[in-house]
């Protein structure tokens, strides 16, 4: 038996040497990264107004009580030895002050048109002062009136000077502390929401931006 030997010499197709295709598709697509720094700069700012927002808050609590004081001082003044005519209200929860430039004896009357209507003054507890426009004010009696209307008030104290005015304590817990604690819980509240959501969008930005960059990369 003889065996045939022969070859082809004819054209023989070439391998392709082209890039290797991924088994998991093309490459991801390349692009600014999200979501963007932007979002990190506003919510810094949106905190920067919320503590303007709260500073000027405040100030208007501390203006609040500033005017409140102004309306517990006396708004008229008379010397010792008159009389005069005021008109009392006891809902505004009344009180005699008086100012003097050194310690000195001093009696104060309320009298009304109905002699048999009980008027009271009782002496202030404690020391209670406040100064407003210049003058130092320390309440001496608060009084107390059936109704309102208008009272005879006489006092005597040499070289002091007296007046009709509210009692400090209960307008302060009334009206004053209300304004001042307006103003410091927007001082503080305000700021701290502001502050919560700025490093809560920081956080998120930077995490999701961690995560974009990896994808981007080819690492998942």
């Amino acid at each position: 038996m003889t065996a045939q030997y022969g070859q082809n010499y004819g054209q023989q197709p070439h391998p392709y040497y082209g890039a290797p295709q991924s088994p998991y598709g093309g490459p991801p697509p390349q692009g600014p990264i999200r979501p963007r720094i932007l979002w990190i700069v506003l919510s810094w700012v949106f905190f920067l107004v919320t503590l303007v927002v709260g500073g000027v808050l405040f100030a208007a609590g501390v203006g609040s009580t500033i005017a409140n004081i102004g309306e517990i001082a006396p708004s008229s003044s008379f010397q010792g030895g008159e009389t005069v005519k005021v008109t009392i209200d006891p809902a505004d929860s009344p009180a005699i002050w008086a100012a003097a430039g050194q310690p000195t004896d001093v009696q104060c009357q309320v009298t009304g048109a109905d002699p048999s209507r009980q008027i009271t003054l009782d002496k202030a507890a404690g020391s209670q002062t406040l100064t407003y426009d210049g003058t130092e004010w320390e309440m001496l009696f608060t009084i107390g009136v059936p109704a309102k209307g208008e009272y005879q008030v006489a006092c005597d104290g040499e070289g002091v000077t007296f007046g009709v005015g509210k009692q400090l304590l209960s307008a302060v817990t009334a009206d004053a502390a209300g304004g001042l604690v307006g103003g410091l819980a927007a001082l503080v509240i305000l700021p701290g929401l502001g502050f919560l959501i700025a490093v809560i969008v920081t956080i998120v930005v930077l995490v999701r931006r961690g995560r974009a960059r990896r994808r981007m990369m080819g690492m998942y």
